[in-house]
């Protein structure tokens, strides 16, 4: 795990970089989420490369829903079926859209 040097300052694990195609000299975004810092490639969160058909979306979000019910079942907890949650992943991507 990577340390903060006396200068602020952070190594980024060669499997990350290479993972998100991190170079030197590129610049990171840093956004505050809560309890959370997200690291953002500079130029990785344009509307341009946010804007992915829907099936895209859908398959990207049903990897994400199994990735949380990997973790949750190893942690204990109980894993919530889609049919609990009161919305369809469907929903999500036509919230906030002009019709």
């Amino acid at each position: 795990m990577p340390k903060v040097t006396s200068k602020l300052q952070l190594t980024v694990p060669k499997a990350i970089a290479d993972q998100y195609g991190i170079r030197p000299g590129d610049e990171l975004q840093w956004i505050a989420a809560g309890e959370a810092i997200h690291v953002i490639p500079g130029g990785k969160n344009n509307l341009a490369e946010q804007a992915r058909p829907v099936k895209e979306r859908l398959e990207l979000f049903d990897r994400a829903t199994q990735r949380q019910g990997r973790r949750q079942g190893k942690a204990g907890k109980a894993v919530s079926r889609p049919a609990a949650r009161g919305w369809k992943r469907e929903e999500l991507y036509g919230r906030g859209l002009p019709d």
